[in-house]
This record gives structure tokens, sequence and C-alpha cells, in this order.
């Protein structure tokens, strides 16, 4: 009999797709609708925030493929907090949003880290389930 799939593992498709598309979609605001209204600093912050968003999205779905358990719930909720609020303060930043914004940035660099080192635990247990 086939197991049913828990809501959370379900939704993760939907997760990665919203996080690449809307990557995708800034980062092309971003370099059209804003070219005249950002200056050289608000599009090289408004580039490093796409920049970053897109990588992250791609480790979403590369956390996706590690085995379920505790270090890829980590690993998919640190990635998605870090895009929210790296990403999402240097776009703010970038759009004048007040300087005490950029406080949020390092969180979301934390977030970051957190997903990274989270993402080699779950493929650290991926590499002994197959030895």
């Amino acid at each position: 009999m086939r197991q049913p799939v828990p809501p959370t593992t379900r939704a993760l498709p939907w997760l990665v797709g919203a996080a690449g598309a809307s990557a995708v979609l800034l980062g092309a605001f971003g370099a059209h609708a804003l070219r005249g209204v950002l200056d050289a600093g608000g599009r090289e912050v408004w580039h490093t925030a796409s920049q970053y968003h897109f990588w992250h999205a791609l480790a979403l779905a590369i956390t996706c493929q590690a085995p379920p358990g505790r270090p890829r719930r980590c690993a998919l909720a640190a990635f998605a907090m870090g895009i929210v609020l790296f990403c999402g303060s240097l776009y703010a930043l970038a759009l004048g949003a007040p300087r005490w914004c950029g406080a949020i940035t390092p969180l979301g660099g934390l977030a970051f880290i957190v997903g990274w080192i989270a993402l080699g635990l779950a493929l650290h247990r991926t590499d002994k389930i197959a030895s």
C-alpha cells in the first residue's frame, strides 16, 4: 500500500518554484523597470539581492533531494528565511527603505549559513545511508 505524502512534502515543489520564479522576476524587474529609477548603488544592492535569491532558490531545490529528517527541514526553513530576510532587506534598501532595515540583512546571512551547514549534515546522512 502506498504511503501518504505529508502536506509539507507536497508543498516543497511549490516553495522551490516560487523561490526560483520570484528570483527571475525580481532580477528582471531590477534590470529593466528600475533602470532609470535606482542610482548605481541601488542597482548594485538589487543585483546582489537577486543573485543571492537565485542561488538559494537552487539550494532549496538541492535540499529537496536530501533524505527526509531534521537536517533537511532545518535547511529548507533556513534557506527560505534567508531569502526573505537577506534578499528582502536588500531589495527594500535598494528601493529606499530606512537604513535600519540593513540590520535585518545579517540575520538573513546567518540563516543562509545555518542552511548550508544543515544541508551538509543532510547530505552526510545520505552518504551514511548509501554505505
